[in-house]
Formats: structure tokens, C-alpha cells, sequence
């Protein structure tokens, strides 16, 4: 058996070798921006996970666009260094590309991190200024946002900017924005956390125009052959909020701008939005968009098994799979896939006695299993 989810695939000028990709994650664990030894030991497991290309997790473009004090950042030297450190390591020991995810929080900054209550700072927690498209709140545990005006617009483009020249020196493989979950640039495209009356807001054309200006500002600095791509929430899983017919006009708009490819998540306009829990409820969203906009495709949400990843990719749904959780509960998932599936994937010298051809103890233990 071929596996499709095995097969190598191509994202403009970068080679990969099967279509997995992990997806960003957020460790809450970065010193004022910047990355250290947790970061070196979880980037380093997923570099020879068998994915064949990690992103680090949402990477914030501004020290006001962290999610909470622990976040990453990418606009400092400081960061710079770390990070060219951190991947550096993981390109040398590991078999797996590195993409980075390149964000601003916007009206979700100042949090606390998740194991904390995951709300708005308190007095006390040394809060910051956030900023939004409106000066509407993320939640009633929030603070509203001061509404950006076209000077913080263009600050916030550049910083994106800067970010991408970052990462270009890092020498990580990919850039993917991030335009999901209700963070600054899916704040501007959602009519949920837009109600601006400028250009920036009113119609979708409007609400996206701060996207396509980051994409084209981004296009232009990098290499033609580089990839470049977005995270998107399509659905706001919400009324009045955007649909999959809107995702496919804001994916269209982003294509002819100069993006390379879209993965497709949803939800985390407000805090009190929630999304669907059925196995991979993104997939019909990914495949409307695929089909309609022929841009590279990634799908991500609750994608478990490798029987619904092979699925995804063997039916032309998506073009690659990203796994968050299921990378973080078994950081081998890709190296159970393959031998599920009757494919290989790359593995360190140090750990190949463990391949199944190598290692009798693999039939044992799914005999035991069965």
C-alpha cells in the first residue's frame, strides 16, 4: 500500500517529506519574549517526530502582542539569538523542517497563562495596554482594547515585517501568519470585533484589508521561492460572524496577494464562542476552500488516528494534516502512522533498532494489544 499521508509534498520552493506538520502550541514558558531550555527539549522531541515540518509555536511580533508574560516573541535581539539557537539545534539533530508562526494577540494579550485561570490580568499581575480594530472586549473578563488608529495600523504591519527578517535569519523554512482564534488579525476580519467605519472595517473587503496589507508587506520582503503562508479561523461558529463563504473570498484575496498556502482552523472569536468537538470538524470547511481556491491546504482539529489523516489527504480533502494534542500525547504519533499506514519515516540513527523491521518486540506488543 502507497500511503498518501507518506507521500512527499511540495509548498513553493520547500521539499517535504510526508504531509504531517505540528502544529504551533503555546508553552507559556519564554522569559520576557525569549525562548530557553524548556523550548530546546520540546522542540527538539518534535524535531525527529517524523512530522516533516514543526511550527513553533504563535511567536508575537511586539512585546504588547504577547498572549501573557510567558509568551514568545520574535522583536527583540534577544529573541533573535535564542531562537537561531534553539533551531539551529533541532535542524542538527533532527530530520524535521521548521516553520515559524508569526502573531499579534491583540485584545487577548495581557492574560494570565492558562494553568492560571486563563483570564485577563489582574491589577496586580502587571497588566498592559491592549489593542483591538474596536474597543470591544474579548470576554467580560477582559479589558476592552483601545481602538488601533491608522498610525498603530502601520506600526503593527511593520512589526510584522521586522518579525519575518527575524525569522529569515533564524533560518527557519517557513512563515505561517496567524489570522485564528481570535487574535489581532482575525479580530480585524471578524464583523464580531470589527465595528471600525473606516477602511479597515464596514464589508468583509474592508474588514480583511489589514491582512492582505501584512501579506503583501511580508511577500515583498522574503525570498520568491519562500514559503509563506496563514492559520485562519474560517467560522466564527457564531451568528453574524464569518462563514466558509467568506473564508474562501478572504483565502482568494490572500492567494493574489502572495500566499502559499492556508491551514484551516475556526472558533475563539470571544471567550465565550465554542467550537465543534466531532473528529476533525474542519475537514468540509478545508475542502470548500481547497476546491474553490486551489490555494495548498492544511486542516487542523481534533485529527486523532492515522486511518482520518490517510483519509484526509487520500480523498483530496487537504493537502497536509496538523496535529496539536496528538503530537503532545505521543510525540512518535507520526512513527505509529507510518507503520499502521506500511510506510516509512525518518528516524535518528540512534533510535533505528526501534523500527519494526528491527525490533521484534513492535509485534509483540500489537499482538498483546489485539
Amino acid at each position: 500500500m502507497t500511503s498518501a499521508l507518506f507521500s512527499p509534498y511540495k509548498i513553493n520552493g520547500l521539499e517535504l517529506a510526508n504531509r504531517i506538520n505540528v502544529a504551533p502550541m503555546c508553552q507559556y514558558s519564554a522569559a520576557d519574549g525569549v525562548i530557553g531550555d524548556w523550548h530546546m527539549t520540546h522542540l527538539g522531541m518534535l524535531a525527529n517526530s517524523g512530522a516533516g515540518l514543526v511550527f513553533v509555536e504563535m511567536t508575537d511580533v511586539e512585546r504588547r502582542g504577547r498572549i501573557t508574560h510567558g509568551c514568545v516573541g520574535i522583536y527583540s535581539d534577544d529573541c533573535e539569538a535564542a531562537f537561531a539557537r534553539v533551531i539551529q539545534h533541532c535542524k542538527r539533530i533532527g530530520t524535521a523542517k521548521f516553520g515559524i508562526q508569526i502573531a499579534h494577540a491583540g485584545r487577548k494579550a495581557s492574560s494570565q497563562k492558562p494553568w492560571e485561570g486563563g483570564r485577563g490580568l489582574k491589577p496586580d499581575q502587571d497588566p498592559w495596554e491592549t489593542i483591538g480594530p474596536s474597543a470591544i472586549p474579548f470576554g467580560a473578563d477582559w479589558p476592552p482594547p483601545r481602538q488601533m488608529s491608522e498610525e498603530d495600523i502601520a506600526q503593527v504591519r511593520d512589526a510584522y515585517v521586522n518579525g519575518a527578517k527575524r525569522a529569515l535569519r533564524v533560518g527557519f523554512d517557513a512563515i505561517q501568519l496567524h489570522m485564528a482564534h481570535g487574535y489581532l488579525i482575525h479580530a480585524f476580519t471578524s464583523p464580531i470585533s470589527n465595528r471600525r467605519n473606516d477602511r479597515y472595517g464596514g464589508d468583509l473587503a474592508g474588514r480583511m484589508s489589514f491582512s492582505l496589507e501584512v501579506v503583501r508587506a511580508i511577500r515583498s520582503t522574503v525570498p520568491k521561492d519562500y514559503p509563506l503562508g496563514a492559520r485562519i479561523s474560517a467560522v466564527d461558529w457564531i451568528d453574524g460572524g464569518l462563514t466558509a463563504d467568506d473564508a474562501v473570498k478572504w483565502v482568494a484575496a490572500m492567494k493574489e496577494s502572495g500566499l502559499d498556502f492556508v491551514d484551516v482552523s475556526s472558533g475563539g472569536v470571544t471567550a465565550d464562542t465554542r467550537t465543534p468537538t466531532t473528529p476533525g470538524y474542519n475537514v468540509p470547511i478545508a475542502e470548500q476552500i481547497k476546491r474553490e481556491t486551489g490555494i495548498a491546504t492544511s486542516v487542523v482539529g481534533l485529527i486523532a488516528t492515522p486511518r482520518q489523516a490517510e483519509d484526509i489527504v487520500a480523498s483530496g480533502k487537504a493537502d497536509l494534516v496538523a496535529l496539536g494534542r496528538a503530537m503532545l500525547e505521543d510525540p512518535h504519533w507520526a512513527w505509529i502512522a507510518a507503520k499502521e499506514l506500511g510506510a516509512d519515516v525518518a528516524r535518528p540513527n540512534q533510535y533505528l533498532r526501534a523500527a519494526p523491521k528491527l525490533w521484534p518486540g513492535a509485534s509483540y506488543r500489537d499482538n498483546a494489544a489485539a
